[in-house]
């Protein structure tokens, strides 16, 4: 389920009230411009972020890339203070700012009255966690499982198999649904499930991607489709 906990990092910046943290900077530096570029850099430094839970906390590495993008543009000394506020307002205003709406509440509050429902995330173990928590998600669900626990994440099978064994049922009975293809739809088809299903909201088909079984403009349009494929599957979302 990505209309709650949405792993992609690189889409908060803007997407969670990165105003805030601009007008922090600029009572810093009097500049709107030059708290931007800083934020944009960031934005950027999200996109390419790969984080080793062994080597650093995810708080330290995020932290880190505030302060590098305030040396970037303003130059100077370091300032691992203002670095800190910028990412403790980001972070706690993106919390603040993430919520499941009313109608996907409803629709799985119905389907979970047919089938199981396993919320299936990448990600740091405490990023997702505030995420989960801040969405009040996990009582649509009856299992969660979050990548930066276990020993692989998607795409790997052995993620697909161990949600399999949560629920209790056979990757063959079971639905994959989500919006990133690279991961979602390949770690799916990877496990051979019996289907997956491609949130596609932009409606841009790329050139060479894995393939899904199914297409979807929302994820409200999945109780109809899961008639369609077999109504009484195991959904991992």
């Amino acid at each position: 389920m990505r209309a709650g906990p949405q792993p992609p990092e690189s889409r908060g910046i803007s997407q969670f009230l990165g105003a805030q943290v601009i007008k922090l900077l600029q009572s810093k530096y009097h500049s709107k411009e030059e708290a931007e570029i800083i934020c944009e850099k960031v934005q950027v430094k999200l996109s390419k972020e790969c984080f080793h839970p062994y080597n650093m906390c995810i708080t330290d590495l995020r932290t880190s890339h505030w302060e590098e993008a305030i040396q970037e543009t303003k130059g100077g000394k370091d300032n691992r203070r203002l670095a800190e506020e910028c990412y403790f307002l980001w972070k706690s205003t993106r919390l603040q700012h993430m919520s499941l709406a009313e109608d996907v509440k409803a629709m799985l509050t119905e389907l979970r009255k047919e089938v199981r429902l396993l919320l299936l995330t990448n990600g740091d173990r405490q990023t997702q966690r505030e995420k989960i928590e801040a969405c009040a998600c996990q009582s649509y669900f009856d299992a969660i499982v979050v990548g930066g626990e276990q020993k692989e994440e998607k795409p790997a099978p052995s993620i697909f198999y161990h949600c399999c064994d949560l629920l209790g049922v056979q990757p063959g009975d079971c639905v994959m649904v989500g919006d990133t293809l690279e991961t979602d739809i390949q770690g799916g088809l990877n496990a051979g499930l019996k289907a997956t299903v491609w949130i596609n909201k932009s409606g841009v088909m790329p050139l060479t991607s894995p393939i899904p079984h199914y297409t979807v403009s929302s994820v409200l349009e999945l109780p109809a489709l899961l008639q369609n494929i077999d109504c009484k599957v195991s959904l991992s979302m």
